[in-house]
């Protein structure tokens, strides 16, 4: 079983997308063999208001039966928008959501904003998953209009370390993964998934040494990236890095865990 749990449908402003909406997206699950998918929509990065991306993934999804069962939507929230309290209650009670993703970058605050440490708490009280993303798209690519930060680990480890008891992706992790000691102690406690899209686990099997085979799954961050290096890196993996059950856990089970599934 393959579950990606980093894929999006929606545009980016600074480059052309393929396989960006649900019926495209599934045709290369279909023909990759991924079973199921965690998708949010990318246009929710640069509306100003989030929740109509939230809207049009859930029409989307609802537009046909087929997609029922093979997307765990994930909603856009940004919580220095007026009503992102009630824009989470609807996409938690009305829409099914499992999952926020935030983008502080992006949406022009600081990780340890009260309202980000707010809102990563209501997540966790509700039981969603947080994600946060390295990057979007290669910083030496952008357009002149994009931002020009990228983050690393480090960038992430404010809000883990003030809510330590929730549940987070780390996605395209795409620049260091370096991190002291006691920071690597707090991340194998947390309940957390780095996705295996990002440059950054090219070293897959020193980085499940470092952190515990319990601490990765596969991604793909489709359509951004291709679709193929995320699974790549699990089944390149030697005997001595990763043995049959432990591959099985990257591919699926580790997935399955942390959603409920």
């Amino acid at each position: 079983m393959l579950i990606d749990i980093n894929a999006h449908i929606g545009h980016w402003p600074f480059k052309q997308l393929k396989y960006n909406t649900c019926a495209t997206l599934l045709e290369r699950m279909n023909k990759f063999g991924v079973d199921i998918s965690v998708v949010s929509n990318l246009n929710g990065v640069f509306y100003k208001n989030t929740q109509s991306a939230n809207e049009e993934l859930f029409d989307e999804i609802r537009s046909s039966k087929k997609f029922a069962n093979r997307y765990i939507p994930f909603a856009v929230i940004n919580p220095i928008y007026a009503g992102w309290q009630n824009d989470l209650e609807i996409c938690v009670k009305k829409m099914g959501m499992k999952g926020i993703c935030l983008y502080p970058l992006y949406h022009d605050y600081e990780i340890s904003d009260p309202a980000c440490v707010e809102l990563v708490k209501r997540a966790r009280d509700l039981g969603l998953i947080i994600t946060f993303t390295h990057r979007i798209v290669d910083s030496r690519q952008r357009s002149w209009m994009d931002i020009s930060k990228e983050w690393t680990m480090k960038d992430i480890l404010p809000i883990i370390q003030e809510v330590n008891d929730a549940k987070y992706f780390v996605v395209n992790a795409a620049n260091s993964m370096a991190v002291s000691d006691e920071e690597a102690a707090l991340l194998k406690k947390t309940d957390m998934l780095i996705d295996t899209s990002g440059r950054s686990l090219s070293n897959l099997g020193e980085m499940i040494k470092k952190f515990g085979k319990d601490k990765f799954a596969f991604g793909t961050h489709s359509p951004v990236l291709d679709y193929l290096a995320g699974l790549l890196r699990i089944e390149s993996l030697r005997e001595s890095e990763a043995d049959k059950s432990t591959k099985e856990l990257l591919r699926s089970g580790n997935a399955k865990r942390i959603l409920g599934i």
